[in-house]
């Protein structure tokens, strides 16, 4: 193993063009400038590859794939009221795509300790054949399916920190128990999904995890639903690869979300997040899904990278004091006993 971290990115993220809107080209630009200044905090940059038509059908139908290409190939339009595409946009689609699936074999095959998977369009919102919440194409769900149909693991983890919830991840693996998905977010908000009621379904009952929580929640009630909920789960469910749909929109400074996260919660939750990895032997990967202050989110993901770089130690935070996750673990016994 290196001891470099990565940061995969591709020059087709800033040429993803869409106006105005609030997930701009800015906001990598803005992350880099940052991350330069702090000589990118130790981390190698590297160049991702498109991803492997493969690897994006085992997600998205062949058809739907093709309909995103042919209307960029047009010149590009809005998909739908939030989401809007370019004539650059399907390549930036792809590299995004495939810098995650390329950051998932760098950690499996140990050639970086952990790795941060820098694109846009971001893909949480993005269903098997819709795109929506300016996302085109699920990243970390090909990611995740990557390292489950090609690399041969049995149990993945995807934890979502974004200010809105992942509803795409949510349904593609709604019913499956090789990946457990959890999920903090606030609610009632965009996009109206994922209430604490949804586990999944079928075989993958208990492996959904939803933890909707209030406008105006900040560190005390995150951090805590990390250490106190996620960090139990992850060791219950032992899984062989971690990763993190890093969105920063419940940054207390992001003029869409309403929450209050601070620089500081975000690298805690990275260190609780990381300690797990490495107590379970199961290397960590991001993936940028939101974050729309420009100043708040460079810092996060600054914040975030620097967690990475520091010693591994234990959660300071337990949660058992948080009725949060109190309520949390009392609704998820019944499928996660440790949780008792």
């Amino acid at each position: 193993m290196t001891s470099a971290p990565v940061w995969l990115e591709h020059p087709s993220s800033i040429r993803h063009e869409t106006g105005g809107h609030p997930e701009r080209a800015a906001r990598l630009i803005a992350i880099e400038r940052e991350l330069s200044a702090r000589d990118w905090l130790g981390f190698e940059r590297v160049v991702s590859s498109p991803v492997q038509r493969g690897d994006l059908e085992a997600v998205h139908p062949a058809a739907y794939v093709d309909s995103i290409e042919r209307i960029c190939a047009t010149g590009g339009g809005y998909l739908d009221l939030d989401t809007v595409v370019s004539a650059d946009s399907f390549d930036a689609a792809l590299h995004a795509a495939g810098g995650a699936v390329q950051m998932v074999d760098l950690l499996l095959d140990r050639a970086t300790p952990c790795a941060f998977s820098a694109h846009r369009p971001p893909g949480h919102h993005a269903l098997t054949s819709r795109a929506m919440g300016f996302c085109l194409f699920n990243n970390i769900a090909v990611a995740a399916r990557h390292a489950l149909d090609v690399r041969g693991l049995e149990r993945v983890m995807i934890l979502d920190w974004d200010v809105h919830h992942g509803n795409g991840t949510n349904d593609i693996f709604h019913e499956s128990d090789q990946v457990l998905f959890v999920s903090i977010h606030q609610s009632p908000f965009y996009p109206g999904t994922g209430p604490a009621g949804d586990v999944g379904s079928g075989a993958g009952r208990g492996f959904t995890v939803n933890l909707p929580v209030r406008a105006g929640s900040g560190d005390d009630v995150f951090c805590p639903l990390v250490d106190g909920v996620a960090v139990p789960l992850a060791r219950a469910f032992a899984p062989q690869l971690i990763l993190v749909s890093a969105g920063y929109d419940a940054h207390r400074d992001d003029p869409l979300g309403e929450c209050a996260v601070t620089e500081e919660g975000y690298a805690a939750m990275t260190r609780s997040v990381r300690w797990a990895g490495e107590t379970l032997d199961a290397p960590v990967g991001c993936v940028l899904e939101g974050g729309y202050d420009l100043q708040g989110l460079a810092l996060s993901v600054a914040a975030t990278l620097g967690a990475f770089r520091e010693p591994v130690v234990a959660p300071g935070v337990d949660g058992h004091g948080s009725p949060v996750v109190a309520q949390a673990r009392e609704r998820l016994r019944e499928w996660w006993p440790a949780l008792a």
